[in-house]
Protein backbone atom coordinates (compact mmCIF):
# COMPACT_ATOMS: atom_id res chain seq x y z
CA UNK A 1 0.00 0.00 0.00
CA UNK A 2 2.87 2.40 0.80
CA UNK A 3 4.51 1.63 -2.55
CA UNK A 4 1.23 2.09 -4.47
CA UNK A 5 0.55 5.45 -2.83
CA UNK A 6 4.06 6.64 -3.61
CA UNK A 7 3.92 5.51 -7.24
CA UNK A 8 0.58 7.29 -7.81
CA UNK A 9 2.07 10.47 -6.36
CA UNK A 10 5.15 10.31 -8.62
CA UNK A 11 3.00 9.73 -11.71
CA UNK A 12 0.90 12.75 -10.76
CA UNK A 13 4.02 14.93 -10.67
CA UNK A 14 4.92 13.88 -14.21
CA UNK A 15 1.37 14.58 -15.36
CA UNK A 16 1.65 18.13 -13.99
CA UNK A 17 4.86 18.55 -16.00
CA UNK A 18 3.08 17.53 -19.21
CA UNK A 19 0.18 19.90 -18.43
CA UNK A 20 2.53 22.79 -17.66
CA UNK A 21 4.47 22.30 -20.90
CA UNK A 22 1.46 23.69 -22.82
CA UNK A 23 1.70 26.95 -20.85
CA UNK A 24 5.37 27.56 -21.68
CA UNK A 25 5.73 29.76 -24.73
CA UNK A 26 8.96 31.66 -24.03
CA UNK A 27 11.72 32.15 -21.44
CA UNK A 28 9.51 34.45 -19.32
CA UNK A 29 7.02 31.60 -19.04
CA UNK A 30 9.77 29.08 -18.34
CA UNK A 31 11.49 31.10 -15.59
CA UNK A 32 8.64 33.12 -14.00
CA UNK A 33 5.36 31.63 -15.26
CA UNK A 34 4.83 34.74 -17.35
CA UNK A 35 4.41 36.72 -14.08
CA UNK A 36 0.83 35.40 -13.91
CA UNK A 37 0.97 33.40 -10.68
CA UNK A 38 -1.95 33.64 -8.26
CA UNK A 39 -1.65 34.02 -4.47
CA UNK A 40 -2.46 30.44 -3.43
CA UNK A 41 0.08 28.78 -5.71
CA UNK A 42 2.66 31.49 -5.03
CA UNK A 43 2.37 31.23 -1.24
CA UNK A 44 2.35 27.43 -1.08
CA UNK A 45 5.12 27.02 -3.63
CA UNK A 46 7.33 29.66 -1.97
CA UNK A 47 6.78 27.97 1.39
CA UNK A 48 7.41 24.44 0.14
CA UNK A 49 10.47 25.38 -1.91
CA UNK A 50 12.05 27.00 1.16
CA UNK A 51 11.30 23.91 3.27
CA UNK A 52 13.34 20.98 2.07
CA UNK A 53 14.06 17.55 3.51
CA UNK A 54 15.71 19.55 6.29
CA UNK A 55 12.29 20.74 7.45
CA UNK A 56 10.62 17.37 7.93
CA UNK A 57 13.68 15.26 8.69
CA UNK A 58 16.21 17.80 9.98
CA UNK A 59 13.98 19.84 12.30
CA UNK A 60 12.30 16.77 13.79
CA UNK A 61 15.76 15.22 14.13
CA UNK A 62 17.08 18.32 15.87
CA UNK A 63 14.15 18.25 18.31
CA UNK A 64 14.85 14.55 18.90
CA UNK A 65 18.51 15.29 19.72
CA UNK A 66 18.22 18.66 21.48
CA UNK A 67 15.03 18.28 23.49
CA UNK A 68 13.21 21.43 24.62
CA UNK A 69 15.79 23.89 23.28
CA UNK A 70 14.62 23.00 19.76
CA UNK A 71 11.65 25.22 20.64
CA UNK A 72 13.77 28.17 19.48
CA UNK A 73 13.74 26.83 15.93
CA UNK A 74 10.05 27.73 15.59
CA UNK A 75 10.31 31.54 15.99
CA UNK A 76 13.75 31.57 14.36
CA UNK A 77 12.53 30.03 11.11
CA UNK A 78 9.05 31.57 11.15
CA UNK A 79 10.68 35.01 11.38
CA UNK A 80 12.20 34.37 7.95
CA UNK A 81 8.75 33.83 6.44
CA UNK A 82 7.56 37.02 8.18
CA UNK A 83 10.49 39.10 6.89
CA UNK A 84 10.02 37.88 3.33
CA UNK A 85 6.25 38.31 3.10
CA UNK A 86 5.91 41.53 5.11
CA UNK A 87 8.98 43.46 3.94
CA UNK A 88 10.45 41.90 0.78
CA UNK A 89 7.45 40.75 -1.29
CA UNK A 90 5.54 44.09 -1.36
CA UNK A 91 8.61 45.88 -2.76
CA UNK A 92 10.20 43.20 -4.93
CA UNK A 93 7.00 42.30 -6.82
CA UNK A 94 6.36 45.75 -8.36
CA UNK A 95 10.05 46.58 -8.74
CA UNK A 96 10.81 43.38 -10.68
CA UNK A 97 7.73 43.85 -12.87
CA UNK A 98 8.86 47.38 -13.66
CA UNK A 99 12.42 46.49 -14.70
CA UNK A 100 11.56 43.14 -16.30
CA UNK A 101 14.11 41.10 -14.36
CA UNK A 102 13.60 37.33 -14.71
CA UNK A 103 16.05 36.28 -11.99
CA UNK A 104 17.17 37.64 -8.62
CA UNK A 105 20.71 38.13 -9.91
CA UNK A 106 19.42 40.10 -12.91
CA UNK A 107 17.44 42.28 -10.50
CA UNK A 108 20.55 42.91 -8.38
CA UNK A 109 22.54 43.90 -11.46
CA UNK A 110 19.85 46.10 -13.01
CA UNK A 111 20.79 49.75 -13.53
CA UNK A 112 24.55 49.23 -13.45
CA UNK A 113 26.66 50.01 -16.51
CA UNK A 114 26.94 47.05 -18.92
CA UNK A 115 30.41 45.93 -17.82
CA UNK A 116 29.57 45.96 -14.12
CA UNK A 117 26.17 44.37 -14.71
CA UNK A 118 27.90 41.47 -16.48
CA UNK A 119 30.28 41.06 -13.54
CA UNK A 120 27.48 41.13 -10.97
CA UNK A 121 25.40 38.63 -12.88
CA UNK A 122 28.36 36.35 -13.62
CA UNK A 123 29.58 36.20 -10.03
CA UNK A 124 26.02 35.89 -8.74
CA UNK A 125 25.37 32.98 -11.10
CA UNK A 126 28.60 31.31 -10.00
CA UNK A 127 27.56 31.56 -6.33
CA UNK A 128 24.17 30.05 -7.14
CA UNK A 129 25.74 27.18 -9.09
CA UNK A 130 28.20 26.40 -6.29
CA UNK A 131 25.54 26.39 -3.57
CA UNK A 132 22.71 24.75 -5.48
CA UNK A 133 24.75 21.90 -6.91
CA UNK A 134 25.46 20.75 -3.35
CA UNK A 135 21.95 21.64 -2.18
CA UNK A 136 20.19 19.74 -4.97
CA UNK A 137 22.55 16.79 -4.49
CA UNK A 138 21.49 16.54 -0.85
CA UNK A 139 17.83 16.56 -1.90
CA UNK A 140 18.42 13.81 -4.47
CA UNK A 141 20.27 11.84 -1.82
CA UNK A 142 17.31 12.17 0.57
CA UNK A 143 14.86 11.31 -2.22
CA UNK A 144 16.82 8.15 -2.91
CA UNK A 145 16.63 7.16 0.74
CA UNK A 146 12.86 7.74 0.88
CA UNK A 147 12.14 5.87 -2.35
CA UNK A 148 14.44 2.95 -1.51
CA UNK A 149 12.79 2.59 1.89
CA UNK A 150 9.25 2.64 0.53
CA UNK A 151 9.81 0.51 -2.58
CA UNK A 152 12.69 -1.69 -1.34
CA UNK A 153 14.94 -0.91 -4.29
CA UNK A 154 18.66 -0.18 -4.40
CA UNK A 155 19.58 3.33 -3.22
CA UNK A 156 21.44 4.11 -6.46
CA UNK A 157 18.39 3.17 -8.53
CA UNK A 158 16.20 5.21 -6.18
CA UNK A 159 18.41 8.30 -6.51
CA UNK A 160 18.32 8.06 -10.31
CA UNK A 161 14.55 7.53 -10.25
CA UNK A 162 13.81 10.49 -7.97
CA UNK A 163 16.18 12.75 -9.89
CA UNK A 164 14.74 11.67 -13.25
CA UNK A 165 11.20 12.58 -12.18
CA UNK A 166 12.22 16.04 -10.92
CA UNK A 167 14.35 16.76 -13.99
CA UNK A 168 11.55 15.56 -16.28
CA UNK A 169 8.77 17.81 -14.99
CA UNK A 170 11.04 20.86 -14.66
CA UNK A 171 12.37 20.16 -18.19
CA UNK A 172 8.82 20.05 -19.54
CA UNK A 173 7.05 22.79 -17.63
CA UNK A 174 9.74 25.04 -16.11
CA UNK A 175 8.50 27.45 -13.45
CA UNK A 176 4.85 26.55 -14.04
CA UNK A 177 5.52 22.88 -13.33
CA UNK A 178 7.80 23.60 -10.37
CA UNK A 179 5.32 25.98 -8.77
CA UNK A 180 2.18 23.89 -9.24
CA UNK A 181 3.92 20.74 -8.03
CA UNK A 182 5.36 22.72 -5.12
CA UNK A 183 1.86 23.86 -4.14
CA UNK A 184 0.69 20.24 -4.16
CA UNK A 185 3.77 19.23 -2.21
CA UNK A 186 3.14 22.01 0.31
CA UNK A 187 -0.29 20.50 1.00
CA UNK A 188 1.29 17.06 1.39
CA UNK A 189 3.77 18.44 3.92
CA UNK A 190 0.93 20.15 5.78
CA UNK A 191 -0.90 16.84 6.03
CA UNK A 192 2.19 15.18 7.51
CA UNK A 193 2.74 18.03 9.98
CA UNK A 194 -0.81 17.78 11.30
CA UNK A 195 -1.52 14.04 11.39
CA UNK A 196 1.71 12.43 12.57
CA UNK A 197 2.63 14.84 15.41
CA UNK A 198 -0.90 14.59 16.84
CA UNK A 199 -0.80 10.78 16.75
CA UNK A 200 2.70 10.71 18.25
CA UNK A 201 1.78 13.19 20.97
CA UNK A 202 -1.23 11.09 22.01
CA UNK A 203 0.89 7.93 21.98
CA UNK A 204 3.46 9.60 24.23
CA UNK A 205 0.80 10.59 26.80
CA UNK A 206 0.15 14.19 25.78
CA UNK A 207 2.32 17.22 26.66
CA UNK A 208 2.74 16.07 30.24
CA UNK A 209 3.74 12.61 29.13
CA UNK A 210 6.33 14.00 26.72
CA UNK A 211 7.89 16.24 29.38
CA UNK A 212 8.01 13.51 32.02
CA UNK A 213 9.31 11.08 29.39
CA UNK A 214 12.17 13.42 28.50
CA UNK A 215 12.97 13.79 32.20
CA UNK A 216 12.97 10.01 32.65
CA UNK A 217 15.69 9.60 30.00
CA UNK A 218 18.19 10.94 32.54
CA UNK A 219 19.74 13.63 30.29
CA UNK A 220 19.12 17.04 31.91
CA UNK A 221 19.99 18.86 28.66
CA UNK A 222 16.76 17.55 27.11
CA UNK A 223 14.58 19.60 29.47
CA UNK A 224 16.53 22.87 29.32
CA UNK A 225 15.32 25.73 27.16
CA UNK A 226 18.96 26.51 26.35
CA UNK A 227 21.74 24.04 27.12
CA UNK A 228 24.65 26.47 27.20
CA UNK A 229 27.01 27.45 30.05
CA UNK A 230 26.09 31.01 31.00
CA UNK A 231 23.82 33.78 29.76
CA UNK A 232 26.16 35.10 27.07
CA UNK A 233 26.58 31.78 25.27
CA UNK A 234 22.86 31.14 25.62
CA UNK A 235 22.16 34.44 23.84
CA UNK A 236 24.73 33.58 21.15
CA UNK A 237 23.04 30.20 20.59
CA UNK A 238 19.58 31.75 20.18
CA UNK A 239 20.92 34.54 17.94
CA UNK A 240 22.60 31.94 15.75
CA UNK A 241 19.31 30.12 15.23
CA UNK A 242 17.60 33.39 14.28
CA UNK A 243 20.34 33.77 11.69
CA UNK A 244 18.54 31.01 9.75
CA UNK A 245 15.50 33.28 9.45
CA UNK A 246 17.63 36.25 8.41
CA UNK A 247 18.85 34.20 5.45
CA UNK A 248 15.40 34.03 3.82
CA UNK A 249 15.60 37.25 1.73
CA UNK A 250 18.69 35.93 -0.05
CA UNK A 251 17.18 32.67 -1.32
CA UNK A 252 16.70 32.98 -5.10
CA UNK A 253 14.35 29.98 -5.31
CA UNK A 254 12.03 31.60 -2.74
CA UNK A 255 11.95 35.28 -3.69
CA UNK A 256 11.39 34.50 -7.37
CA UNK A 257 7.81 33.59 -6.36
CA UNK A 258 7.33 37.23 -5.37
CA UNK A 259 8.63 38.27 -8.79
CA UNK A 260 6.13 35.90 -10.45
CA UNK A 261 3.05 37.15 -8.55
CA UNK A 262 0.63 38.78 -10.96
CA UNK A 263 -0.54 41.56 -8.61
CA UNK A 264 0.77 43.37 -5.55
CA UNK A 265 -2.79 43.47 -4.17
CA UNK A 266 -2.72 39.67 -3.77
CA UNK A 267 0.30 39.66 -1.46
CA UNK A 268 -1.74 40.07 1.74
CA UNK A 269 -3.79 36.92 1.05
CA UNK A 270 -0.69 34.96 0.02
CA UNK A 271 1.10 36.16 3.16
CA UNK A 272 -1.65 34.85 5.44
CA UNK A 273 -1.45 31.41 3.83
CA UNK A 274 2.35 31.27 4.01
CA UNK A 275 2.64 32.38 7.65
CA UNK A 276 -0.06 29.96 8.81
CA UNK A 277 1.54 27.12 6.83
CA UNK A 278 4.95 27.76 8.37
CA UNK A 279 3.56 27.87 11.92
CA UNK A 280 1.84 24.49 11.51
CA UNK A 281 4.81 22.82 9.83
CA UNK A 282 7.52 23.85 12.30
CA UNK A 283 5.44 23.44 15.47
CA UNK A 284 4.44 20.00 14.22
CA UNK A 285 8.00 18.88 13.47
CA UNK A 286 9.34 20.03 16.84
CA UNK A 287 6.53 18.26 18.70
CA UNK A 288 7.14 15.15 16.59
CA UNK A 289 10.82 15.11 17.51
CA UNK A 290 10.06 15.41 21.23
CA UNK A 291 7.42 12.69 21.16
CA UNK A 292 9.70 10.48 19.09
CA UNK A 293 12.49 10.80 21.64
CA UNK A 294 10.13 9.51 24.32
CA UNK A 295 8.65 6.72 22.18
CA UNK A 296 11.89 5.62 20.47
CA UNK A 297 14.79 6.76 22.65
CA UNK A 298 17.44 4.52 21.06
CA UNK A 299 17.34 5.58 17.41
CA UNK A 300 20.81 5.62 15.85
CA UNK A 301 19.80 8.47 13.51
CA UNK A 302 17.46 11.10 14.93
CA UNK A 303 16.63 12.34 11.41
CA UNK A 304 14.82 9.04 10.76
CA UNK A 305 12.31 9.62 13.58
CA UNK A 306 9.52 10.82 11.28
CA UNK A 307 9.68 7.76 9.00
CA UNK A 308 10.06 5.38 11.93
CA UNK A 309 7.03 6.79 13.73
CA UNK A 310 4.97 6.71 10.53
CA UNK A 311 5.65 2.98 10.17
CA UNK A 312 4.91 2.26 13.84
CA UNK A 313 1.89 4.48 14.46
CA UNK A 314 -0.05 4.82 11.18
CA UNK A 315 -1.94 2.40 8.93
CA UNK A 316 -0.22 1.54 5.65
CA UNK A 317 -2.14 3.98 3.43
CA UNK A 318 -1.40 6.90 5.76
CA UNK A 319 2.20 5.73 6.01
CA UNK A 320 2.36 5.97 2.22
CA UNK A 321 1.09 9.55 2.37
CA UNK A 322 3.74 10.40 4.97
CA UNK A 323 6.44 8.93 2.74
CA UNK A 324 4.96 11.01 -0.07
CA UNK A 325 5.10 14.06 2.19
CA UNK A 326 8.79 13.52 2.82
CA UNK A 327 9.38 13.11 -0.89
CA UNK A 328 7.31 16.26 -1.44
CA UNK A 329 9.58 18.26 0.86
CA UNK A 330 12.59 17.00 -1.05
CA UNK A 331 11.23 17.57 -4.55
CA UNK A 332 9.62 20.93 -3.83
CA UNK A 333 13.05 22.32 -3.03
CA UNK A 334 15.15 20.48 -5.59
CA UNK A 335 12.91 21.40 -8.53
CA UNK A 336 12.95 25.11 -7.69
CA UNK A 337 16.70 25.11 -7.11
CA UNK A 338 17.35 23.21 -10.31
CA UNK A 339 15.29 25.78 -12.21
CA UNK A 340 17.11 28.72 -10.60
CA UNK A 341 20.52 27.14 -11.19
CA UNK A 342 19.53 26.54 -14.79
CA UNK A 343 18.44 30.14 -15.25
CA UNK A 344 21.74 31.28 -13.71
CA UNK A 345 23.60 29.55 -16.55
CA UNK A 346 21.22 30.09 -19.44
CA UNK A 347 20.08 33.62 -18.56
CA UNK A 348 22.65 35.29 -16.29
CA UNK A 349 25.91 33.87 -17.68
CA UNK A 350 24.93 34.04 -21.35
CA UNK A 351 24.46 37.20 -23.38
CA UNK A 352 21.69 37.86 -25.85
CA UNK A 353 18.51 35.94 -26.48
CA UNK A 354 18.28 32.51 -24.89
CA UNK A 355 16.15 29.75 -26.38
CA UNK A 356 14.01 27.31 -24.44
CA UNK A 357 16.20 24.51 -25.81
CA UNK A 358 19.24 25.96 -24.04
CA UNK A 359 17.23 26.38 -20.83
CA UNK A 360 16.23 22.72 -20.91
CA UNK A 361 19.68 21.38 -21.79
CA UNK A 362 21.15 23.25 -18.81
CA UNK A 363 18.49 21.78 -16.50
CA UNK A 364 19.45 18.24 -17.54
CA UNK A 365 23.21 18.79 -17.24
CA UNK A 366 22.94 20.36 -13.80
CA UNK A 367 20.61 17.61 -12.64
CA UNK A 368 23.13 14.97 -13.74
CA UNK A 369 25.94 16.78 -11.93
CA UNK A 370 23.86 16.81 -8.72
CA UNK A 371 23.12 13.09 -9.13
CA UNK A 372 26.83 12.35 -9.42
CA UNK A 373 27.53 14.36 -6.29
CA UNK A 374 24.76 12.57 -4.40
CA UNK A 375 26.09 9.14 -5.41
CA UNK A 376 29.81 9.61 -4.89
CA UNK A 377 30.08 12.39 -2.30
CA UNK A 378 27.24 11.85 0.19
CA UNK A 379 27.07 14.12 3.24
CA UNK A 380 24.74 15.00 6.09
CA UNK A 381 21.53 16.61 4.81
CA UNK A 382 21.36 18.88 7.86
CA UNK A 383 24.90 20.24 7.49
CA UNK A 384 24.95 20.58 3.72
CA UNK A 385 21.57 22.32 3.52
CA UNK A 386 22.27 24.87 6.23
CA UNK A 387 25.70 25.70 4.79
CA UNK A 388 24.32 26.34 1.30
CA UNK A 389 21.32 28.22 2.74
CA UNK A 390 23.52 30.57 4.75
CA UNK A 391 26.00 31.18 1.94
CA UNK A 392 23.16 32.24 -0.37
CA UNK A 393 21.45 34.29 2.32
CA UNK A 394 24.59 36.23 3.17
CA UNK A 395 25.55 36.77 -0.47
CA UNK A 396 22.24 38.14 -1.75
CA UNK A 397 20.02 39.06 1.20
CA UNK A 398 21.77 42.18 2.54
CA UNK A 399 22.19 43.68 -0.93
CA UNK A 400 18.57 42.99 -1.88
CA UNK A 401 17.28 44.62 1.32
CA UNK A 402 19.33 47.78 0.78
CA UNK A 403 18.33 48.04 -2.88
CA UNK A 404 14.64 47.68 -2.04
CA UNK A 405 14.60 50.10 0.88
CA UNK A 406 17.37 52.64 0.27
CA UNK A 407 17.49 53.08 -3.48
CA UNK A 408 20.33 52.02 -5.75
CA UNK A 409 23.74 50.78 -4.68
CA UNK A 410 26.89 51.67 -6.62
CA UNK A 411 28.01 48.70 -8.77
CA UNK A 412 31.34 48.11 -7.04
CA UNK A 413 29.65 47.94 -3.67
CA UNK A 414 27.03 45.54 -5.01
CA UNK A 415 29.70 43.12 -6.15
CA UNK A 416 31.69 43.55 -2.93
CA UNK A 417 28.65 42.89 -0.73
CA UNK A 418 27.84 39.69 -2.64
CA UNK A 419 31.36 38.33 -2.67
CA UNK A 420 32.22 39.22 0.93
CA UNK A 421 28.96 37.77 2.27
CA UNK A 422 29.55 34.53 0.38
CA UNK A 423 33.31 34.18 0.87
CA UNK A 424 33.20 34.92 4.61
CA UNK A 425 30.48 32.32 5.13
CA UNK A 426 32.55 29.70 3.32
CA UNK A 427 35.77 30.65 5.17
CA UNK A 428 34.20 30.67 8.64
CA UNK A 429 32.60 27.26 8.00
CA UNK A 430 36.09 25.69 8.22
CA UNK A 431 36.64 26.91 11.78
CA UNK A 432 35.17 25.63 15.07
CA UNK A 433 31.63 26.91 15.43
CA UNK A 434 30.12 29.13 18.11
CA UNK A 435 26.82 27.95 19.67
CA UNK A 436 24.07 28.01 17.06
CA UNK A 437 26.68 28.67 14.34
CA UNK A 438 26.16 32.33 15.21
CA UNK A 439 29.42 33.64 13.75
CA UNK A 440 28.97 31.89 10.39
CA UNK A 441 25.38 33.06 10.06
CA UNK A 442 25.54 36.60 11.42
CA UNK A 443 29.02 38.08 10.92
CA UNK A 444 29.11 37.80 7.09
CA UNK A 445 25.52 39.01 6.89
CA UNK A 446 26.15 42.20 8.85
CA UNK A 447 29.45 42.94 7.08
CA UNK A 448 27.76 42.52 3.69
CA UNK A 449 24.92 44.75 4.89
CA UNK A 450 27.42 47.43 5.97
CA UNK A 451 29.12 47.32 2.55
CA UNK A 452 25.80 47.65 0.71
CA UNK A 453 24.75 50.55 2.96
CA UNK A 454 28.07 52.30 2.37
CA UNK A 455 27.50 52.17 -1.36
CA UNK A 456 23.87 53.22 -1.46
CA UNK A 457 22.70 55.96 -3.77
CA UNK A 458 20.04 58.28 -2.41
CA UNK A 459 16.77 58.29 -4.32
Amino acid sequence: MVAATLIVYLVLLLAIGVWAQKRVGDTADFHLAGRRMGPVVASLSASASSSSAWTLLGVSGAAYAWGLQALWLIPAIWSGFFINWVFIAPRLQPASHDNGALTLVEFLGHGADPANERRIRSFGAAIILFCFTFYVASQFQAAGTAISTALTVDTTVAIFSGAAIVIAYVFLGGFWAASVTDALQGLMMLFVAIILPVVALVAAGGPGGVYSGLQALGDPSLTRLVDQPGLLLSMVFVAGLFGIGLGYPGQPHVVNRFMALRSKSEIRFARSIALAWAAVIYVGMVILGWAGRVLMPELADGESVLLELAVDLLPAILGGLVAGGVLAAIMSTSDSQLLVAGSAVSHDLRRGRVSLAVDRIVIVLLGLAAVALALWFPASIFDRVLFAWQALGNAFGPLLVVMLFSGGVRPGYRLAAMLVGFALTVAISFFPQAPGNAVERLLPLFIALAIALAGRQRR
